[in-house]
């Protein structure tokens, strides 16, 4: 006789009570974009849980190069219609209209442009707003938008949502919701990102060193920054090798710094890796770096950690959470961050420690606890809306 899933099962008893059956998601961007991160894995793997709980989940967002506009995946049904920018009032449109189906409760992925839920929302919802964007709006658009992007973020947006349960991934984060952009702090709750069990400790270290970095190829992941550090690097380690996992809008300029600094021989830039090889990789490496402007957690510290790889990552909101200074890796702002990378590459016993802290500090962390937190929430406005009428 099958042993129940017991995760499952409380999943569904929270959201049978909540009398949340069906389940609205509206994002920016799916899974299968080919500009995906961690919000994309975020959001996918919490409805996935959601829909093996039982749940009717739905998330509508924006067209998927070579996807088809509605389909099935993981238990869960994905609608991927209009572009961009077009996706925000289409979703918005598609939602009133009653096209989506009906729902008993909407998350709102708020990721830099909101979807503005709480002015057309009537029943249960809650909002993921990850991080602030601050300097990333100038960092991703042309000037004129970026300011009309920090102007809704900053001062539009937020008055919309006060009496909204929003959900942000670490405390760092929160602190910024509340003390910067106002939001009340019994509102906005901190659940974070879970952790696969895939992401292990095992396999062998390299024999030389070995920095990996994994994200999209974007200015606010600032891979040139990491690179010009690597590149320096080099005259203290020269049997250093990098490995820059991802893809994006800036790997044209990379891959000419790379071949102008003819660094091609130690520097690779694989683009996207199978999860299988991921693994792999971050159990090779020595340590893994990021030197992001802005994080809302930093997926790729945690699952590097689970595989028992410490950190040196800029000190930022996000990473601050995602790494214990000291005891699963090192916080650096980033004019030291070559000197902290040189620290742990050049110390044994600092990585032994690092490492051992790591993997502890890893094992806080799984997608369950992660869906199930979401879940909460959204169960309690909609006790609270009950309450009240």
């Amino acid at each position: 006789m099958a042993t129940p899933d017991l995760s499952a099962q409380k999943l569904g008893d929270i959201a049978a009570e909540a009398g949340l059956r069906r389940i609205h998601l509206l994002a920016w961007r799916d899974l299968d974009d080919e500009e995906a991160g961690g919000s994309e894995v975020h959001a996918s793997t919490v409805a996935r849980l959601w829909a093996e709980a039982g749940i009717d989940v739905t998330i509508r967002t924006s067209t998927a190069q070579g996807q088809p506009p509605d389909t099935v995946r993981d238990g869960y049904r994905v609608v991927r219609k209009a572009g961009r920018y077009l996706v925000f009032p289409r979703s918005v449109l598609s939602a009133v209209s009653g096209r989506m189906g009906e729902r008993d409760g909407l998350v709102e992925i708020w990721n830099g442009m909101p979807f503005l839920s709480p002015v057309w929302v009537r029943g249960p919802r809650a909002v993921w707003l990850h991080h602030v964007h601050k300097e990333m709006w100038r960092m991703m658009l042309p000037a004129p938008l970026a300011r009309v992007g920090d102007l809704l973020e900053r001062r539009l947006a937020p008055p919309l949502y006060r009496r909204t349960p929003l959900i942000t991934l670490s405390e760092s984060s929160r602190h910024e919701l509340v003390h910067e952009l106002g939001f009340r702090p019994e509102l906005v709750s901190v659940i974070p990102p879970g952790i696969d069990p895939v992401f292990s400790p095992g396999g062998e270290r390299s024999s030389t060193p070995l920095v990996v970095a994994v994200g999209r190829l974007a200015p606010v992941k600032r891979f040139a920054l990491l690179l010009d550090v690597l590149l320096g690097l080099k005259v203290r380690h020269p049997q250093l090798e990098a490995v820059l996992v991802g893809d994006g809008t800036e790997r044209p300029a990379l891959e000419a710094r790379i071949a102008a600094a003819g660094a091609g021989d130690w520097i690779q830039l694989p683009g996207r890796l199978s999860e299988t090889d991921l693994v792999d990789l971050y159990r090779r490496a020595w340590v893994l770096a990021s030197a992001s402007a802005r994080e809302g957690w930093g997926m790729t510290i945690t699952e590097a950690a689970a595989c028992a790889t410490p950190a040196v990552v800029t000190d930022i909101s996000g990473h601050s959470d995602a790494v214990v200074d000291g005891e699963t890796g090192l916080l650096a702002p980033p004019v030291e961050l070559g000197a902290a990378l040189d620290r742990v590459l050049a110390d044994v016993e600092l990585r032994a420690r690092l490492s051992a802290g790591a993997v502890a500090h890893a094992a806080r962390f799984t997608w369950e606890a992660t869906a199930e937190g979401t879940l909460q929430v959204l169960a309690d406005d909609a006790r609270r809306r009950r309450l009240n009428r």
